[in-house]
């Protein structure tokens, strides 16, 4: 009868063992639900205050966000109410002016197109000969 008490030890350990592992896994699930969590809140901080950039983000459809909305009130789960997509990626009333006063001036000319006055702050005098490379022309 020696099987019987090796048997059972050998289960005690194996459950011993199993649970360890199922509370590892656990722990280990709590904390990358509260990384997301944390993340989340962070994003929806972000959104409510309308510090979320136009570009590095894609808005998500007014459909998903019915949906979601209403999976979260079934539930009796809080919901947040966010400005929508248009209102939070449009960009600020300041960088609109700014964008329209930038884009109202016309383009400066290419490099090297017109001479560039030099110490006396006179401009060389205006030559059609392409093969005059005198020092007058260089210093100015």
């Amino acid at each position: 009868m020696t099987g019987i008490p090796e048997a059972f030890a050998r289960f005690r350990s194996d459950l011993d063992a199993a649970v360890t592992r199922g509370r590892r896994a656990a722990a280990a699930a709590d904390a990358v639900t509260a990384a997301q969590r944390a993340r989340n809140r962070e994003a929806a901080e972000r959104a409510g205050s309308g510090r979320v950039e136009a570009a590095r983000h894609e808005p998500t459809s007014g459909d998903v966000r019915r949906v979601a909305t209403g999976f979260r009130e079934r539930r009796g789960l809080p919901v947040d109410r966010l400005p929508s997509a248009e209102e939070l990626l449009a960009p600020p009333e300041s960088q609109k002016r700014t964008e329209g006063d930038a884009n109202s001036a016309p383009p400066p000319p290419p490099s090297g197109s017109r001479a560039v006055a030099g110490p006396s702050g006179r401009l060389p005098p205006n030559r059609d000969d392409d093969e005059d490379f005198s020092q007058a022309r260089i210093l100015y």
